[in-house]
C-alpha cells in the first residue's frame, strides 16, 4: 500500500475559511479530536455509497467494518457515532441482567467521562482500582476486587475494562495478557477502550521495524494487541482524525447483539457511507503520521523539561502532562500567554495532545514562550528581592526566596 503525503486542505477544494481553520487547528494542543477533515477525506465521502446502514445495505460502511475486523483479527466490526457509544454498546452487550459489576482503573474513561452510562444503560456498578505502581493496574491489583461466587450480599463481577492508551501511556502487553488469563480463569469478559490503540500500534510497528504504510504489517500488530480481549472499541476520530465515528470489534454473535443495542440507543444512522469512507481514508493516509506526533510530543516534553518544568507522566505516545510550578510559573498565566500570541496556541491545562495536523513550529513557539516567561519571572523575583533587601537593611535575603504568585 503506497501512501503519498497529500495537502490536507486547499482553498481550491475547501475554501479559504477551512485553510484558515487548519492553521488554527495546527496550534491547538487541547485534544486530538480537534483535527479537521482533509480534502482527501471529503472527496472520499463524496464518492461513497449512500445505502441504508440500519438495513445493512451500505457498501462503504460494510467495507470499513470488514477492513477493521480483519486488521483487529476479530470476526466482525460495527461502526457507530462515537467512542462513548462503542464503549457503552460493548459493555451493555457483554452484560445480561443485574446484579453485576464492572472493574476498571479509577481514571478510566468508561467510568469518569461517559455520563454514568454503565449505571444508566446496564444497571451495573463500577469497582475502581488504583494502580499500585502508579501507572497501570495489574492482575495483582484486580484480583482482590473480584466479587465471585454466590454471596447474595455482593454484586458479582462480570466484566473487566482496560484502557490503552491511558493519559497517553501505553499499557504493557505482558500485563494485558496476565489480566486476560485472570479473566478467563474466572469466566469473565475483557473489554478494551482502545480510543488511542492506533497510537499503540504505531509504536509497536516502529519497535518491530515494520512499515506503518503496509496493511499486512498493521494487521499483524493490531491482531496481537487485541487478541487478549473479547471486544474492543477503536476510536476513528482521535488519532487518525476521522470527522466522526468509532468501531467495535468482537465475535459475530457479540456484534449482532451490539447492533441491536445500537438501534435501541438511537444510534441506527441511515446513510453512513460518507462518514465511513472518510474514516477509511483516514486509516489509510493518517495512521502512518502517528509516529511523527509521538516525536513532536517528545520534543515538547524535552523542551519543557530542559527549562526545569516537571513532566508528570511518561511520554509514550502523543500526550505531554506538565507542571510549571517547579519553576515558579502559574498554569493560568501560561494558558493566557500562549493565547495572546499573534497566532494563538491553545491549551486548557496540564495536558497537551499532539495530533496529525499539529505544526512543528507551534511546538517550538510553545517552548520559546514558556522560556521567555521563565526568564521574565526570574528577573521579577530578583527585583523584588532587591527591594526587600533595601527594606530590611543589612539583613541577608535567602537565595531561594520566592514571592507567592
Amino acid at each position: 500500500m503506497t501512501v503519498p503525503r497529500q495537502a490536507d486542505v486547499t482553498a481550491g477544494v475547501s475554501g479559504q475559511a477551512n485553510v484558515d481553520m487548519l492553521t488554527s487547528v495546527s496550534r491547538n494542543f487541547i485534544s486530538d479530536t480537534c483535527t479537521i477533515p482533509t480534502d482527501g477525506q471529503m472527496l472520499a465521502a463524496l464518492g461513497a455509497t449512500r445505502g441504508d446502514d440500519v438495513y445493512q445495505e451500505d457498501e462503504s460502511t460494510q467495507a470499513l467494518e470488514a477492513r477493521i475486523a480483519k486488521l483487529a483479527g476479530k470476526e466482525a466490526a460495527l461502526f457507530a457515532m462515537s467512542g462513548t457509544m462503542t464503549n457503552q454498546l460493548s459493555i451493555r452487550a457483554h452484560l445480561t441482567s443485574p446484579p453485576h459489576s464492572v472493574i476498571t482503573d479509577y481514571r478510566a474513561h468508561v467510568h469518569k467521562m461517559e455520563a454514568g452510562g454503565i449505571a444508566m444503560f446496564c444497571q451495573a456498578t463500577t469497582d475502581t482500582v488504583v494502580p499500585s505502581n502508579g501507572i497501570h493496574i495489574t492482575a495483582e491489583d484486580i484480583e482482590p476486587h473480584l466479587q465471585l461466587g454466590n454471596n447474595i450480599h455482593y454484586r458479582p463481577t462480570k466484566l473487566l475494562c482496560l484502557e490503552n492508551t491511558l493519559s497517553g501511556m501505553i499499557f504493557p502487553q505482558d500485563e494485558v495478557i496476565k489480566i486476560s488469563q485472570l479473566a478467563k480463569k474466572h469466566g469473565l469478559k475483557l473489554h478494551l477502550d482502545g480510543a488511542r490503540i492506533w497510537n499503540v500500534a504505531a509504536v509497536e510497528l516502529e519497535s518491530r521495524g515494520l512499515d506503518a504504510r503496509k496493511e499486512e504489517d498493521l494487521q499483524v500488530v493490531l491482531t496481537d494487541l487485541l487478541n487478549p480481549f473479547d471486544s474492543a472499541s477503536l476510536c476513528l476520530s482521535k488519532g487518525i482524525g476521522a470527522p466522526i465515528g468509532s468501531a467495535i470489534v468482537g465475535s459475530q454473535e457479540f456484534i449482532e447483539r451490539a447492533r441491536w443495542f445500537r438501534k435501541a440507543f438511537g444510534g441506527g444512522v441511515r446513510q453512513t457511507g460518507p462518514m465511513a469512507a472518510a474514516a477509511d481514508h483516514a486509516l489509510t493516509y493518517h495512521f502512518p503520521r502517528l509516529s511523527t506526533t509521538h516525536a513532536l510530543a517528545r520534543k515538547l516534553a524535552e523542551g519543557l523539561k530542559g527549562l526545569g518544568i516537571t513532566i508528570v507522566a511518561p511520554v509514550d505516545t502523543n500526550m505531554v502532562f506538565f507542571d510549571p510550578t517547579s519553576i515558579g510559573l502559574n498554569m493560568t498565566d501560561i494558558i493566557n500567554r500562549l493565547e495572546s500570541l499573534p497566532q494563538p496556541i491553545r491549551i486548557r491545562g496540564e495536558r497537551c495532545v499532539i495530533h496529525h495536523q499539529t505544526s512543528p513550529q507551534a511546538v517550538e513557539e510553545f517552548i520559546d514562550t514558556v522560556a521567555r516567561m521563565k526568564s521574565e519571572s526570574s528577573v521579577e523575583v530578583v527585583v523584588q528581592n532587591v527591594n526587600l533587601s533595601r527594606k530590611v537593611g543589612e539583613k541577608q535575603v535567602k537565595k531561594d526566596y520566592r514571592l507567592p504568585y
